[in-house]
């Protein structure tokens, strides 16, 4: 008997019409705002299963973005842990240096599709915002990003790169300055600006049909992932990680391998510690509820009020989580794991030093589980989803940690 075979025809089945997984999803948003989701979600539906919709963005994601993104086999890294092999899909090798433009792109061309002027999106480490400045500037459409002023600090490189690109970058200075409040102003700017804009939401929440257009765009990385793997070992992997904030990349990469006898492992930042405001483990320490228009799990108080979050990783910091997660969680086909900062910053001056990668934060999260999963197991296979590269987090990482000395010390023979 096959234990996955509740999953053979998911993507037929989930979402419903009405956006739901289950329980959870949904679209809860100001009456104002109703006729815009209608229009993007029959815009979508429309061209979904367009041959030239299709078409064009595969010839995009090949000319332009670089794909298919390879798998690559970590050999020195494993050796260090044993004999439990762990491969990365090398999404940081993408165009713009991460998943967000398998979205982006797709986000960009039914804008122009539904005749939209303007993108607009928040983001939190700043590769969503570089990836649809990018979109913008591709298709010939305007831009505004909002981004908290703490993140905007801390990851300085990409909100050049946003101006050359020629977004407007717009600092949000209220309650935290980072990504849940970002994607307040993101939301309160579409409200005015519906009907010649698209909000480009940077990952797998918000109001339906965003949850469901975001993971079928990035699926792209799972599919491939796949058919990668077993070209080049003959067997499915053993287990497959990816970092968890919203959830775009990680379902990405879950999604083609829910109906097969594989692990599956989301990997959630825990900071500094389990108190509240020390981490942003949603699907660890939440509850459910409504945040930004859907209803998942989220870090609440008991008024339902969002709690504050922490993480290293500008990208994580986040106090909910895509409604999918939820639902996959509560069926119990995947997993969810917490890392620290400091278990993923070993994770990331490894990668550096062990093999010639220097990866996102974020990704650095997923890097750190599949360690501990190799040390556990000691054989058989992880697949990591290596969600970006980390260019971004340089300056902050040897200001903070310089050269990684102190953990990698340990290894040194």
């Amino acid at each position: 008997m096959n234990p996955y075979k509740d999953f053979d025809n998911y993507l037929k089945e989930f979402p419903t019409k009405d956006g739901y997984f289950g329980e959870y999803g949904g679209s809860f948003q100001a009456d104002e705002l109703k006729p815009a989701f209608r229009e993007a979600t029959d815009a979508y539906e429309a061209i979904c299963h367009s041959a030239q919709f299709i078409n064009e963005l595969r010839r995009i994601r090949k000319e332009f973005q670089g794909r298919p993104t390879p798998v690559y086999h970590c050999e020195r890294l494993s050796k260090l842990f044993g004999n439990c092999q762990i491969y990365l899909k090398r999404e940081d090798l993408n165009h713009t240096g991460a998943h967000k433009l398998n979205h982006c792109m797709g986000e960009g061309l039914l804008a122009k599709y539904m005749g939209k002027k303007k993108l607009i999106a928040e983001t939190g480490a700043g590769q969503h915002g570089v990836a649809l400045a990018t979109a913008a500037a591709y298709f010939g459409l305007e831009c505004d990003i909002y981004m908290g002023e703490v993140d905007i600090a801390k990851q300085h490189p990409n909100v050049i790169r946003m101006k050359m690109l020629g977004a407007n970058v717009i600092p949000v200075t209220h309650g935290l300055k980072t990504l849940k409040e970002a994607v307040d102003a993101a939301f309160e700017a579409y409200l005015k600006e519906y009907d010649h804009a698209i909000y480009c939401i940077g990952t797998c929440v918000g109001p339906h049909p965003f949850p469901m257009m975001v993971r079928d765009f990035q699926s792209v990385i799972g599919i491939e992932a796949r058919e990668q793997f077993i070209a080049m070992t003959g067997l499915l992997p053993d287990a497959v990680c990816a970092c968890v904030g919203g959830g775009s990349n990680s379902l990405g990469m879950f999604t083609p391998f829910l109906a097969d006898p594989v692990e599956i492992y989301g990997v959630e930042p825990l900071g500094r510690g389990p108190a509240v405001g020390d981490h942003a483990a949603t699907m660890t320490y939440g509850t459910k509820g409504i945040l930004h228009g859907f209803e998942s799990y989220v870090l609440q108080d008991e008024k339902g009020e969002p709690l504050p979050v922490y993480s290293i990783a500008s990208g994580l910091d986040y106090p909910g989580v895509g409604p999918e997660h939820a639902y996959l969680k509560d069926a119990g086909r995947t997993k969810y794991e917490t890392v620290t900062d400091e278990e993923a910053m070993e994770a990331f001056f490894l990668l550096c030093r062990y093999e010639g990668i220097i990866p996102a934060i974020e990704s650095s999260h997923a890097l750190a589980y599949a360690i501990r999963y190799a040390k556990e197991k000691q054989f058989g296979s992880i697949l990591v989803c290596l969600s970006g590269r980390g260019d971004k987090d340089i300056d902050y990482v040897f200001e903070n940690y310089g050269t990684g000395e102190k953990f990698l010390a340990k290894y040194e023979k």
